[in-house]
């Protein structure tokens, strides 16, 4: 029989109950609080950016920074194809198309010589996903948003953690979205956050999160807004998670290792650009051709599941456009949380 394990367990200890219970005892469970200050002023810090903007959960962050930067009806925004269908989602929220773009072969990520290749009058935005934890390549990307005047959106929901040279993931684009998800390095079961170096997005996203409530007018609504908010109990567990964030991500570097090590040959692992520090999410494998289900030596344990699917095989995706690529090589991958390597033992034939 074969056997099923999860892609990911949350690493919570006394420190998370700690902070968890101090927030319901206090009374603030809902969306305003101490802890929810403390998270923002603490996660901008460690991305290196004036402003965090907490949110429900990840994909809300994505709408939220489209939404911010007046994306709407006759636009369209740059999507990789290979993603989690959530970064496409965000756009069509707003009621712009996206246009989906093959991945490099060198990272995974978004290849910026399709992106430039479709950009075009009606384009606004780009959104670089961090696939699997490796930071896109914005440089490059930022140069060609640059050039177009085109808003650059960093999906970061799997890479917090990451760098690229000295600059840390959060501040590589205008805007960076990040999932605070049950499956992601640090979690609060849901939410979200944006990151952005620009006041005068941060500013309109806490206004449109908030029901377009005017801030210095309580109940007095300016514009037809969303309740994007996060709540203090999420914010206080994210606060404990930060605390420990060195020792969460060490332990699932040291997972991601042992399985590269133990599987490169039989599976080709997703590479790394020079200067490159990935954030451990998934440990994760091109398939060979005919090699679609790989499973564990001399035993039932089976792989815990696909990688994403291309954005474009979606059947809603018919009303988008799309380039043609690779995207649809099958990829598989093993979890990375604390513990999994003693549960799902890193062997392949």
């Amino acid at each position: 029989m074969t056997r099923r394990f999860p892609v990911a367990r949350p690493c919570l200890g006394e420190l998370e109950e700690r902070y968890v219970l101090d927030a319901v005892r206090s009374g603030w469970i809902s969306s305003h609080g101490p802890y929810l200050r403390r998270f923002e002023e603490e996660f901008a810090a460690h991305c290196g950016v004036p402003a965090a903007v907490g949110t429900a959960n990840g994909t809300v962050a994505l709408h939220l920074a489209l939404a911010a930067a007046g994306i709407g009806p006759g636009d369209e925004v740059v999507v990789p194809a290979l993603t989690y269908v959530a970064s496409a989602n965000a756009v069509t929220y707003c009621g712009a198309t996206p246009v989906f773009v093959d991945v490099s072969p060198a990272t995974w990520c978004v290849d910026v010589s399709e992106v430039a290749a479709v950009v075009g009058p009606r384009t606004r935005a780009v959104v670089a996903v961090d696939l699997y934890g490796h930071p896109a390549d914005y440089g490059a990307l930022r140069r060609l948003c640059d050039r177009h005047g085109l808003l650059l959106v960093g999906d970061a929901a799997e890479s917090f953690g990451g760098r690229v040279g000295d600059r840390r993931v959060g501040e590589l684009a205008d805007v960076s979205t990040f999932s605070f998800f049950g499956n992601k390095i640090i979690t609060a079961g849901e939410g979200g956050c944006v990151t952005t170096v620009r006041a005068d997005l941060a500013d309109r996203m806490r206004l449109l999160r908030n029901q377009g409530m005017d801030p210095r007018r309580r109940y007095h609504f300016v514009e037809v807004g969303f309740n994007y908010r996060m709540t203090n109990i999420a914010a206080a567990l994210l606060c404990a998670q930060l605390e420990r964030v060195r020792q969460i991500v060490g332990r699932r570097d040291e997972i991601l290792h042992r399985y590269e090590e133990a599987l490169s040959g039989p599976l080709d692992a997703q590479p790394v650009a020079a200067g490159v520090r990935r954030a451990p999410w998934m440990a994760s494998f091109l398939v060979p051709a005919g090699r679609h289900r790989t499973r564990a030596t001399g035993s039932s344990r089976s792989w815990t599941g696909a990688g994403w699917r291309p954005g474009r095989s979606s059947s809603r995706s018919r009303s988008c456009r799309h380039t043609r690529g690779r995207s649809a090589a099958p990829t598989r991958s093993r979890p990375t949380w604390p513990g999994a390597a003693s549960t799902c033992p890193p062997t392949a034939t």
